[in-house]
């Protein structure tokens, strides 16, 4: 195993995922096709948008990361296909229509610590086991992803009180 698959199951176990499968080294990842080809390009990248959303707006254990995005849903889903589209390998859709994603600016507004973090990766883990992607190529998107959260934290972790009931 190299350092940086042992970094990135490190990683990604912050986020309670589960890292048991083998991760493709960067030598086997020459020559593939990009992810936005190999999600089913257009229509499979509105496809995740599409599930993520829906698997937010569905599931109870998504309610906090559900509160920060508007009771109509239909931009914020139009928004991230377009970012989607280009991160993942396709045509940059979003830069072409809004700029550049400028994601920590864009997202200064909502209060994103590690538990919210963590609530947005296993939100995606959700919508991309709906995929028709293997469960390998799922992991190694979703380290991806748990990349892009941990980018997008702006709140310090909680610290635990220490107990002062003993002297």
């Amino acid at each position: 195993m190299t350092a940086r698959t042992k970094t990135l199951r490190s990683g990604l176990s912050l986020f309670g995922v589960d890292t048991h499968e083998t991760l493709m080294t960067e030598r086997e990842a020459v020559n593939r096709p990009s992810w936005y080809e190999r999600i089913g390009a257009d229509e499979g990248v509105k496809a995740l948008a599409d599930r993520f959303y829906a698997v937010m707006d569905s599931e109870p254990r998504y309610q906090s990361l559900r509160a920060i995005h508007p009771a109509n849903l239909s931009r914020s889903i139009e928004r991230f296909y377009a970012f989607l589209s280009g991160f993942l390998g396709g045509p940059p859709i979003y830069w072409q229509k809004y700029g550049h994603p400028r994601l920590r600016m864009r997202h200064g507004s909502f209060p994103i610590d590690r538990p919210m973090a963590r609530q947005w990766v296993s939100c995606m883990q959700d919508a991309l086991d709906h995929s028709h992607l293997d469960e390998s190529e799922r992991l190694e998107l979703l380290v991806r992803f748990a990349e892009v959260a941990d980018f997008m934290r702006n709140q310090a972790d909680p610290v635990d009180e220490p107990d002062r009931s003993d002297p």
